[in-house]
């Protein structure tokens, strides 16, 4: 387990950029690429340009999903009174991170993040630049260790109040012969009563057949392979929680903002908030 950069310095670099390989395609580098940031390499960009070939509306469900992200945490803070988030699977740091929307609405909130990517480990203070009123907290671990990732949350969040647990675009990273629903009930059986899961997930769907393409080739070319599940495969995550509306849904219909009352464009990321009764 790597420990808290801000506690020890920061982590070494070198030796995280050692662990870069940047002779294969990576998912972080690519959706990196696909939302417009500049942390990724020629064969990520190659990758995701014939992702993008077989499945045009690939970057709009990259930022239906980012935008998916800053909508559910400014409900959670400003309607359901949430101060501590447990972001799982990251990410390259972006504009509005879990912790800028989160401090934006209320200043004392507290955030941990947790990824296994060594590029985003490089570039974890990024994500450390808390309020003076808050805090932030970086893991380098794996989603399958949920007991080491529960052990260093402890240090930041205070598990006998509310915690969001944010898994966006990451449990699709773990097969069925893995169960990831048992692995999310445990995230969750470690919070209290009033705290929220966030999740979302591409989908296998007969209307976007295009998508199971793009995933086919990702499998063949970029690390770490992924599973597609479907809408209602998707919403088993949510069971015994309190799902909130409009339900399990595309990304990008999920209490949108948007003027003149027209629908939003169907995306192949679906997601969900619920509340832990």
């Amino acid at each position: 387990m790597t420990e808290h950069p801000t506690a020890v310095g920061g982590p070494p670099a070198q030796s995280s950029r050692e662990r870069i390989d940047t002779s294969q395609a990576h998912t972080a580098r690519i959706w990196n690429y696909w939302l417009g940031g500049k942390d990724n390499y020629e064969v990520d960009r190659a990758a995701g340009d014939e992702i993008r070939r077989l499945h045009p509306g690939i970057g709009e469900y990259a930022r239906a999903d980012r935008l998916f992200l800053g909508r559910a945490v400014r409900h959670l803070v400003t309607r359901a009174g949430i101060r501590q988030f447990l972001d799982i699977g990251t990410g390259l740091p972006t504009a509005d991170n879990t912790h800028e929307v989160a401090q934006r609405a209320a200043a004392d909130s507290r955030i941990v993040y947790v990824d296994n990517d060594p590029l985003v480990l490089a570039h974890a203070r990024a994500l450390l630049a808390s309020t003076p009123q808050g805090r932030t907290d970086y893991l380098d671990e794996d989603l399958r260790n949920v007991d080491a990732i529960l052990g260093h949350a402890a240090r930041t969040l205070d598990f006998g109040r509310p915690v969001a647990l944010m898994l966006l675009g990451v449990v699709i990273f773990l097969g069925d012969e893995e169960d990831p629903y048992a692995l999310v009930r445990r995230l969750m059986d470690a919070l209290p009563p009033g705290s929220h899961l966030v999740l979302s997930h591409t989908v296998t769907s007969p209307a976007m057949p295009d998508v199971d393409e793009a995933v086919r080739f990702w499998n063949e070319h970029g690390t770490p392979k992924l599973t597609q599940r479907t809408p209602a495969d998707v919403a088993r995550f949510f069971e015994g929680l309190e799902l909130l509306e409009p339900g399990v849904v595309s990304c990008s219909r999920w209490r949108p903002e948007t003027f003149g009352g027209a629908e939003p464009d169907e995306v192949a990321m679906f997601g969900g908030v619920a509340r832990k009764r």
